[in-house]
């Protein structure tokens, strides 16, 4: 099983959609394996968001994920990372389709509700950064046989 990172942002956080947002993950069949409430750091988010380092709006996307706790999440789930990003919708809000967490509760290109990993490989670093191996908890799921046929798992 695949496991990916979760950001809910402090758009998320101030708007009241928490819960909301986490349930339409698990109501999909995810299984949340790790969650924690965390205050970023610059430290943090210059690695966490090196790849944009040289774009105009990178110090306003670092203050707007700082003016609030985040909450990191780790799903997880046969192709985690695709289905999470699928269901997250485009990264920018208007152009999001409706049905994605992003189409049904943002209009904006940086407030957008969750930051997801983008590969498999970027969610193992990523995972890494936000979470320590302890807090990402392996347990069986009793339901696992009514989200996947038997030769799918």
């Amino acid at each position: 099983m695949e496991k990916t990172l979760v950001l809910l942002k402090p758009c998320t956080l101030q708007r009241g959609l928490v819960g909301e947002v986490i349930n339409r993950f698990e109501k999909r069949g995810l299984r949340l394996a790790g969650m924690k409430m965390m205050q970023l750091t610059d430290e943090l988010l210059n690695e966490h968001y090196a790849h944009l380092r040289e774009k105009p709006f990178f110090q306003i996307l670092k203050d707007s994920m700082m003016c609030t706790p985040v909450i990191a999440c780790c799903f997880e789930g046969i192709e985690a990372v695709r289905v999470v990003r699928a269901m997250a919708g485009s990264t920018n809000g208007r152009n999001a389709l409706p049905g994605t967490i992003r189409g049904d509760y943002c209009m904006s290109n940086q407030q957008n509700i969750v930051h997801t990993s983008d590969s498999l490989e970027n969610a193992e670093v990523e995972l890494a950064r936000f979470f320590r191996p302890e807090e990402i908890f392996d347990f069986e799921s009793s339901n696992l046989k009514y989200l996947y046929a038997s030769d799918e798992l």
